[in-house]
Order: structure tokens, then C-alpha cells, then sequence
């Protein structure tokens, strides 16, 4: 390991120097007056050529945050983003709940008030520094964070952000916190030496049990409806592809309710898509990966009371949510990948029974036959809708887009009708369902993954949420361009269809305008784009849908501008 020398300057240049070296590319900051020695170390760096990390304003803490979720997702690096105090943590904790949720690394970081009155570099000199003073602020995202310290000196900077970072990294992954007090950033040091790289090896992954993985395989071998749900599998690509030559190989179906990422291709054999009722309520077998909610039993009911339910993941009891009650006959912790490829190697020695993989091949083909009948019975139906449909709309986004492309999707788009070519390329609103979530995180996507076309669907409700005046801003100050489409249906409709799942037969499913789930009058929301520049266009007939998608995407692709459809949709599912 090599070691290097910070000769002289502040806390704050330390700091700055470190993040880089230990690969953090972008600090995606909303700055307030904490943020003076921060400031000035970035125009340090500047005129001395000293590498740092990008420098990245975000108008809005929930926009910064999601950016920095969506450049993880893209890339697989975390990113470190930067707020003013405990009113900027504030903002941001709803993008914290979903990282949490959706296990993504982010080194979150906030200044901290002055702690002197006067004497210090960086003391109080504003009123806003006795009023933003709390006992305890890390309190407030606790719960959201895996990890939370206070830098107290420059002597433990490197000790500090290595920690963040390996704790952050260490699955489950997730958030951790730091807070920055002022005059720690401002003081001046001198001779404090670190390494490059950092001698902090990473966690290696968790490996399954070899009995439990054996009992697991024995089960599945004899089964003749298996049946694995999973919400989370294509968060990564060897998972992912390793799912996909297991199930093709044994002919066990895969099942997903709106899956954060895609775990397969649509069109894969044994993807039996988001049909969880229909397969769940006869399976013999059922294999829950990295799920905390396999199955909803309210909506999906649940299975056979002499089913064996498995559950695998790197911390399968999810103890961090406070009631968990599904059934299981095993629970094994392992890195996805192992377990996958641990019974496929169990299951190609010899375990696996042929007539068993060929009585289920044959069984899941006709369940395909009629899933995609089905399916394109009621695309066919609704290709003519007015206003149109959201199935309708979903299948000519995906037949408009690119293999390559990343979709975010902030609940509008229908799954069943698109055609996911590739894993991984999918990411669904996080389990933690903080709206707003998809418009920061398709912009940190594009700015970790600048050559893909990068598309955010959400309906009128989630993109308000989204603080679309910071993202656009964000977008425009970086030349980011890429595609927002918005399913306006003028409607909560969440809200709406969770009222109706409760109350099928009450007083709200008889108004004509249903209490609090009304947005009206909605927004020409595609005049936005006049402001920053960019494409914009409302489109209200299905036939027009293939040709806006067109104008839209050579927007961004040939004009380098971003581009926002308003899309007029029914209050349909």
C-alpha cells in the first residue's frame, strides 16, 4: 500500500481529495451556509488541478438524493450527495427511505450548525445557526440509514470515509450519514498522511449452507408446480443471468408482482411475468428470492397449506421491518448468485428427476400460450382507447426504445404489455414507495450512463412530487438529454383504487369525484419544456403515440435536447 502526505490546507480539501481517491465521481449537492469551506476547497481544487469530485447542483435535496440512486443503479458506484443541515436532511429523507428500502448505497452527508458562538473560523454569524441547532440530528434518518457519525477532526477524515463507504457497500446494502459541522471543515492542517488506494478489503459475499441448499434442491426436483417469486433479483446482472439459465435448465417458473427490477427477459420461457395469483394459489414449492413481500396475501391469497416455502437472500428475516409474518420451511442467507448456481450445480449432478423437468416444461408452455393470449386480446382492445389506455401506451414506449435502454418507472407503465429485452435495464418505484422517486433517479442514471437513452414514465401525481422545476434545472445545467413521459390521467389513482380495495361498495366508489384524489385542473405539463429549452408535446389519441415517441427521442438523440410527452390516459389498470 502506498501512502501519501497531505501537506497543508483545511479539513474541507482533505475531505474533497479523499472522496475522490476512493472513487466517488460526483458530489450532488444543495448547498446553504454550512457549505463555505466545501465551496471554497471545490475552487481550490479548480485552480490548482487537484482531483476532486464533480461538483453537481441539485435544486432540490429529494432530486439529489434519487440522482445519486439512479447513478448506482446505472453503474454500480455510490455516489456522495451533500445538504444543508437538519432542514436539507429533512427534504431529503423521503429519497433516504427509498434507498434504504431498495438497499442503494449512498454516502449521504450534511453539514452541522456551528457549534461556537464566536473564536473559530466558520463560528455563528447568522440567526438561521442558533435556530438549526439540534440535540440529536442524525435522529431524524436513523431509521433510514445503516450507519451515522459526526466528523470530529481532520485526523480521522480517511478513517471516516472509508467506513461510510465500506459499511454502505456491505450487503444488505444502503444510506449511511455524515454530518459536517463548520468549523471542523475550516480548520487548517497540516502533514496528515493516508493511503491510495484505501487497505479496506470489501466484505466478501455470503455463501449458502450446504444442507439447507440440498434440502432446497431435493424439493425442487420433486416438484411438479415450483414456483419462484422475486422482486429484486435483477439488481444484479450475474444474478440475474444466472436466474435465467437455472430456470431454463429445470423449467421453474419465475413470477414477479411490479418488480423494482427486471430479474429476466419478457419473453423468456420461464418468465411467467406478474401472473403471482394464478400459479401462486397451486404451487407445491415456493422460492422466495430476496422478497420481504413475496406475495400480498390480501390480493394474491396465499399457498397450499402443505407447500414448502423457502426463503434466500443476504439477510432473509428483514429485520430492519418491524412485522414480517410470511410461512417458511427454510430460511437460508446467501449472495443470490451462490445460491443459484449452488443448486444448479446440486441439481446437474445427478439430483434432478427428467420427467419431472419435462412434465413442467410442457405444463408452463401452455401457461405462456394463454398468458400471451390474454395479454394481447386486451392490448388489441384498448390499441383504440380515448383517452388512451395505459397498456396501450406502455408497449409503444418499449416498442419506441432501443434494447439498451433504462426505463424508470414511477408506477404508470403496465408491465405485462411491454417487452423487456434485457435484465437489468427495468427499475419500478423502490419498496418504500416515496413518489417522486423515478424523475431524480433516471437523471443520476444519464449522468453515470451519458451514451444510453434514459426514459422516466410517471403518472401527473408523481411527477409533481418529483420536483420537476430542480430536475429539469439539473438536466439543462449538465446537457443530460433524456425522455420524460407522463401517464396524466388527472387522478391519485393509487389512492383512488387502495380507497375501493377497502371500501368496494361505499359511499366513495358512488362520487363522481372521489375526496382527495382529484388533480385538477391538470397542468399542460409539456410547456415546461419551453422554460429549459427541451421538447414538449401533450398527446391525446393512441394513434398519435407511435409518432410523439418518434419527435420525442430524435429530440434527444439528434437535437441533444430533453424532451417531456404529456400523455392524456384513462384511470385504468
Amino acid at each position: 500500500m502506498t501512502k501519501q502526505t497531505f501537506k497543508s490546507g483545511t479539513v474541507s480539501d482533505l475531505y474533497l481529495k479523499l472522496l475522490a481517491d476512493r472513487g466517488i465521481d460526483y458530489l450532488i449537492a444543495n448547498a446553504g451556509t454550512d457549505f463555505a469551506s466545501i465551496i471554497e476547497s471545490f475552487a481550490k481544487a479548480e485552480a490548482e488541478g487537484t482531483k476532486v469530485p464533480t461538483p453537481i447542483i441539485a435544486t432540490h435535496e429529494n432530486v439529489a438524493v434519487s440522482m445519486a440512486h439512479g447513478f448506482y443503479l446505472a453503474t454500480g458506484k455510490p455516489q456522495a450527495v451533500m445538504v444543508h443541515v437538519n432542514v436539507g436532511t429533512a427534504n431529503a429523507l423521503c429519497g433516504l427511505l427509498n434507498a434504504a428500502k431498495d438497499n442503494v448505497p449512498i454516502i449521504f452527508t450534511a453539514g452541522r450548525t456551528p457549534y461556537t458562538e464566536t473564536g473559530m473560523t466558520g463560528s455563528r454569524a447568522g440567526s438561521i445557526h442558533w435556530a438549526q441547532e439540534m440535540f440529536d440530528q442524525a435522529g431524524m434518518v436513523r431509521e433510514a440509514v445503516k450507519w451515522d457519525y459526526e466528523l470530529k477532526n481532520g485526523e480521522q477524515v480517511e478513517a471516516v470515509i472509508d467506513r461510510a463507504i465500506e459499511i454502505a457497500m456491505a450487503e444488505p446494502r444502503g444510506p449511511v450519514y455524515i454530518t459536517l459541522p463548520r468549523e471542523v471543515l475550516a480548520t487548517e492542517i497540516s502533514n496528515i498522511s493516508y493511503e491510495s488506494p484505501a487497505r479496506r478489503a470489501p466484505v466478501t459475499k455470503a455463501y449458502p449452507d450446504e444442507s439447507a441448499l440440498e434440502q432446497t434442491a431435493e424439493l425442487l426436483a420433486n416438484s411438479d408446480r415450483p414456483l419462484i417469486l422475486t422482486r429484486t433479483v435483477g439488481r444484479d446482472k450475474e444474478a440475474s443471468a444466472a436466474l435465467a439459465d437455472f430456470c431454463e435448465k429445470h423449467a421453474i417458473p419465475v413470477a414477479e408482482f411490479r418488480p423494482v427490477y427486471s430479474a429476466m427477459p419478457s419473453q423468456h420461457p420461464m418468465n411467467l411475468g406478474y401472473d403471482v395469483p394464478a400459479n401462486l394459489e397451486v404451487a407445491d414449492v415456493v422460492l422466495a428470492l430476496d422478497a420481504v413481500a413475496p406475495w400480498l396475501p390480501r390480493w394474491h391469497g396465499n399457498p397450499p397449506e402443505d407447500s414448502k416455502v423457502i426463503h434466500i437472500g443476504p439477510d432473509p428475516l428483514f429485520p430492519t421491518y418491524p412485522i414480517r409474518g410470511f410461512p417458511r420451511d427454510l430460511a437460508i442467507e446467501s449472495d443470490l448468485t451462490a445460491a443459484i448456481q449452488g443448486l444448479d450445480q446440486i441439481l446437474s449432478n445427478g439430483m434432478a428427476n427428467d420427467a419431472k423437468v419435462a412434465a413442467r416444461r410442457e405444463r408452463i408452455g401452455e401457461l405462456q400460450a394463454k398468458r400471451q393470449a390474454r395479454i394481447s386480446k386486451m392490448r388489441e382492445e384498448h390499441k383504440n382507447s380515448s383517452p388512451i389506455h395505459p397498456a396501450w401506451a406502455s408497449y409503444c414506449l418499449t416498442e419506441a426504445l432501443d434494447d439498451d435502454a433504462l426505463i424508470f418507472n414511477d408506477y404508470p407503465l403496465l408491465l405485462p404489455h411491454m417487452n423487456l429485452k434485457n435484465p437489468c435495464n427495468y427499475f419500478g418505484s423502490p419498496e418504500a414507495g416515496g413518489l417522486g422517486w423515478g424523475t431524480g433517479a433516471a437523471i443520476g442514471a444519464k449522468l453515470g450512463a451519458p451514451d444510453r437513452t434514459v426514459v422516466c414514465a410517471m403518472g401527473d401525481g408523481s411527477y409533481i412530487f418529483g420536483n420537476p422545476m430542480a430536475a429539469h434545472q439539473v438536466v439543462a445545467s449538465n446537457g443530460l438529454p433524456m425522455l420524460f413521459c407522463i401517464f396524466n390521467n388527472s387522478t391519485w389513482f393509487a389512492v383512488r383504487r387502495a380507497t375501493l380495495d377497502v371500501y368496494p361498495d361505499g359511499f366513495a366508489s358512488k362520487s363522481n369525484r372521489m375526496p382527495l384524489t382529484m388533480l385538477e385542473p391538470s397542468p399542460h405539463f409539456e410547456k415546461i419544456m419551453d422554460l429549459f429549452g427541451g421538447y414538449g408535446e401533450k398527446v391525446e389519441r393512441a394513434e398519435d403515440l407511435p409518432g410523439a415517441f418518434e419527435r420525442a427521442l430524435n429530440a434527444i438523440h439528434n437535437e441533444k435536447r430533453q424532451a417531456l410527452l404529456n400523455i392524456i390516459v384513462s384511470a385504468a389498470w
